[in-house]
């Protein structure tokens, strides 16, 4: 049963760094499918273990900086960026009809900021995919920054996108920010950062023990849950 209750930490929250796909946004698969048409452009088999390889290193590394994930997998630098030019021309082509709010998300960042957190919406996607969503969305106005790989450092699991948050946020102390997304790689880098509240959620990618394993302190249903978890 996941796990709902209020934080028990000793600092208040200052800080919410909330993940995107999977965690605010639904994408109905299309991570996946702008993967495919990524793949099949840099000459990768559509059938075979090596596409079936691919497919779910992609699925182990969910929220990680796309680049990062292409360069692992393809090896060359030009077949790297030439895969993520294709991922995100394919998943750019299909945010409009593609993507939606996780149903109670916007209200919890509306209620996570009128009780003074600061709210940072960070992705492994790049800067402009991730300003599509936004405006797709109509969000612009709604968490207090957005972050992505590029600018602020690293992708995940590195730190640097918690820690560029908090930097902005300017926290207190880093054990005052909590760290939610739907992946390993979320809460990882959440623990190096030093965040002292890790919440997995099971909208997205990864399941209660992948989430558990990496380290999460708490597992909601959904994002709609966080409020509760992380006001003091």
């Amino acid at each position: 049963m996941p796990n709902s209750t209020t934080s028990n930490t000793s600092i208040d929250i200052e800080l919410v760094v909330l993940d995107m796909a999977g965690t605010t946004v639904t994408d109905d698969g299309l991570v996946l499918d702008a993967f495919d048409a990524a793949a099949t452009a840099v000459g990768l088999a559509n059938d075979g273990p090596e596409r079936d390889d691919a497919r779910r290193y992609v699925l182990d590394t969910m929220g990680q900086s796309k680049i990062e994930v292409f360069r692992a997998l393809f090896g060359s630098e030009d077949r790297a960026q030439a895969a993520n030019r294709e991922f995100e021309s394919a998943y750019d082509a299909r945010i409009d009809d593609g993507i939606a709010p996780v149903p109670g998300a916007a209200q919890a960042i509306t209620t996570l900021r009128e009780s003074g957190i600061s709210v940072v919406l960070t992705t492994g996607f790049s800067a402009p995919t991730q300003k599509r969503i936004i405006d797709t969305l109509g969000w612009q106005d709604l968490p207090d920054a957005f972050l992505a790989p590029g600018d602020a450092g690293r992708g995940r699991p590195h730190p640097d996108l918690v820690l560029s948050a908090a930097l902005r946020a300017e926290v207190s102390d880093i054990a005052a920010v909590a760290v939610v997304g739907d992946t390993s790689s979320d809460i990882l880098s959440g623990r190096r950062a030093g965040a002292s509240v890790l919440i997995g959620v099971l909208s997205g990618a990864h399941s209660e023990d992948l989430l558990r394993g990496a380290g999460a302190t708490h597992v909601l249903d959904s994002v709609a849950d966080l409020p509760p978890i992380v006001l003091p």
